[in-house]
């Protein structure tokens, strides 16, 4: 058994690492698909429900509601 098949097969994958890197400056950004886009309108689809669903009014708990007494045992 080879002893320096590790440091061939890392040397290769050193070498694709920078081609893909270089292929990736050489190409620029690309253009977002159309899962790219549907992604970006569901989240805004969520965003927007979550913003107009209604909440039921929170109670302030430091004062008695109005119309009833307090019932603190002294």
């Amino acid at each position: 058994m080879n002893p320096y098949v590790n440091e061939d097969v890392m040397w290769q994958r050193l070498k694709d690492l920078q081609m893909e890197a270089e292929n990736r400056r050489l190409y620029g950004p690309r253009a977002p698909g159309t899962l790219d886009v549907l992604r970006l309108l569901g989240r805004g689809a969520w965003l927007l429900a979550g913003l107009a669903m209604r909440r039921a009014p929170r109670r302030n708990w430091i004062e008695a509601p109005r119309g009833e007494k307090s019932s603190r045992v002294a």
